[in-house]
């Protein structure tokens, strides 16, 4: 058999055409591309890839038109993200010499991830071969089953497909969304925009595929999206998709998306906090950097004393940086007041409650507030899933009462989910949203529905990756592999579950499925295995992976 890396052709003149043939001209082969009606120009090659459109009739008439010009011991590639390779491989001249190689690479600071696709039909050594080349290709490589989307389009997709539905429910705006994935979750690409590099005709046309092989609605793509697509809208490469685009594929403006409206804000001199774990204990930090006089309120002088000695050691530590002076310290320290009476809070002029994640809780201590706070005052609530609504009907002021979900370390991350309810007046979103400005955080406006954005996004991706797991589709490695070095995502799904804890995400996929019903949505079997088993991720020393003792 040849040297794979002698002679590689592409056919197809897309953008994955295109990138396929940089990345492979680096094995140091001779690489000639080709149109499907040209053929010809391939016989000499000893590996052909095709990268014609995700469309199963086109691509298995290449495959089978290869038959006539490519030598028996040609091995041949189809780069489709969805469509089944073994379905493509039985309409070639040579089946066991078919395998799939999918290469992604989306966004500036994604390394790039090639998958190689085997089928029940390929030959071991063809197999072999192909995994050689691409290990000297310079990028992460891993090798999956022939399953529906393999790792990066199985995952990747949907997520997608869910970014555009919430989009087009009008439940957050186009930048809200993209921005909290970004400063949520540290992806270098929100999804919106990620749609529009991908090409939405192109993730339409894999979404269907996907679809076709899972039969799970989830995988239908999402009416806004044919709509882009009708119109020509189909992303970067015509200037216009989600967003608009100038010759350069800079983002320009274009139609206003929904604001918060124009109401004046509310004064905020003074904010309240309660609660004495890590979120409140950096709310308090951060708000009284940014100048507010901050009253927080505990259980008992001694979490009173915690509170003040952990916020007291944070800000020690950025002295001790060179990023805070003595003086400022002092001065931030001197505007913060503990009290263990909620009576204590009474002239705040917002209160932002960071307590334990549990409905009945907050809806008592939201009506003890009602009772103490001045009128006027803004009452917020740090739920991830629970119902913003729900606190505020056990009050008498339910156009005071608005969702702001800080996220963790609210010290250093810089996303505020901002959550007004059906109730909520205009000028309290104005007043959170002011409050987020002086704070130095990125605010974005969503609906009251479980999850809001981030984790409404978030969590069915790390479900998905966990039934990848279960499925055997790859290992935990192959896919938080596969998914930094295609997206650029600072971790993969298994490392950031056993991040945030597996207690907390089966938590929040079963909150996202009791309100969606989705049987998509449903907690995979292994999430509710290993959080019975007490193996809840870093913090246990056991999750996906194993930590060690703690």
């Amino acid at each position: 058999m040849p040297q794979l890396s002698t002679q590689i052709g592409i056919v197809g003149a897309g953008a994955e055409a295109t990138a396929l043939a940089a990345l492979l001209s680096t094995s140091g082969a001779e690489v000639v591309v080709a149109e499907p009606d040209t053929l010809e120009g391939l016989a000499g090659c000893a590996l052909v890839v095709e990268a014609v459109a995700e469309d199963a009739a086109a691509k298995a008439e290449v495959l089978a038109a290869l038959g006539a010009v490519l030598p028996p011991e040609a091995v041949v590639a189809t780069s489709t993200q969805a469509l089944p390779v073994t379905a493509l491989a039985a309409v070639a001249p040579h089946p066991s010499r078919v395998v799939g190689l999918r290469f992604t690479k989306l966004g500036p600071k994604a390394p790039g991830v090639l998958e190689v696709v085997t089928t029940v039909l390929t030959d071991l050594e063809v197999l072999a071969d192909v995994q050689e080349l691409v290990a000297g290709l310079g990028v992460a490589a891993v090798t999956v089953a022939d399953r529906a989307g393999g790792i990066t389009s199985a995952l990747l997709l949907p997520y997608l497909n869910d970014a555009a539905r919430m989009h087009e429910a009008r439940y957050a705006s186009r930048e809200d969304i993209d921005a909290a994935m970004r400063f949520g979750c540290g992806h270098p690409v929100g999804p919106l925009a990620l749609l529009d590099l991908v090409g939405i005709d192109t993730a339409v046309a894999a979404l269907e595929a996907l679809h076709a092989r899972t039969g799970d609605h989830l995988h239908v793509p999402a009416p806004l999206l044919r709509q882009y697509v009708s119109a020509g809208r189909t992303g970067v490469k015509a200037g216009a998709g989600i967003y608009s685009y100038d010759e350069s594929g800079q983002v320009v403006a274009d139609a206003e998306e929904a604001g918060a409206g124009a109401a004046a804000p509310r004064e905020v001199r003074t904010v309240g906090v309660i609660g004495t774990g890590t979120m409140a204990s950096g709310i308090i930090e951060v708000c009284a950097k940014s100048g507010y006089d901050v009253v927080f309120r505990a259980r008992g002088e001694d979490k009173v004393a915690a509170v003040q000695r952990a916020v007291t050691a944070s800000l020690d530590k950025a002295v001790s940086r060179g990023k805070l002076e003595e003086q400022v310290r002092d001065e931030v320290l001197a505007r913060i007041t503990g009290t263990t009476d909620l009576a204590g809070l009474a002239d705040c002029d917002l209160v932002v409650e960071a307590v334990v994640e549990d409905l009945a809780v907050k809806q008592q201590l939201f009506a003890e507030l009602d009772a103490v706070l001045k009128p006027g005052a803004v009452l917020a609530t740090t739920t991830s899933s629970l119902p913003v609504v729900e606190c505020a009907r056990v009050t008498a002021r339910p156009q005071d009462v608005v969702g702001m979900h800080w996220f963790n370390p609210a010290t250093v991350m810089k996303l505020v989910e901002v959550v007004p309810t059906v109730l909520t007046a205009d000028d309290v979103t104005a007043t959170v949203l002011e409050v987020c400005r002086r704070t130095g955080k990125h605010a974005v406006l969503c609906g009251d529905r479980p999850g809001f954005i981030v984790n409404a996004l978030l969590f069915p991706y790390l479900n998905d990756a966990v039934k990848l797991l279960e499925g055997g589709v790859a290992t935990m490695d192959e896919v938080d592999l596969a998914m930094t070095g295609a997206l650029g995502h600072p971790m993969g799904p298994f490392a950031l579950i056993d991040v945030v804890g597996m207690d907390v995400t089966l938590a929040i996929q079963q909150t996202l499925h009791a309100a969606s019903q989705e049987p998509g949505h449903v907690p995979a079997p292994s999430l509710q295995h290993l959080v019975t088993a007490g193996a809840l991720g870093r913090k246990t020393g056991r999750g996906m992976r194993a930590y060690g003792k703690r």
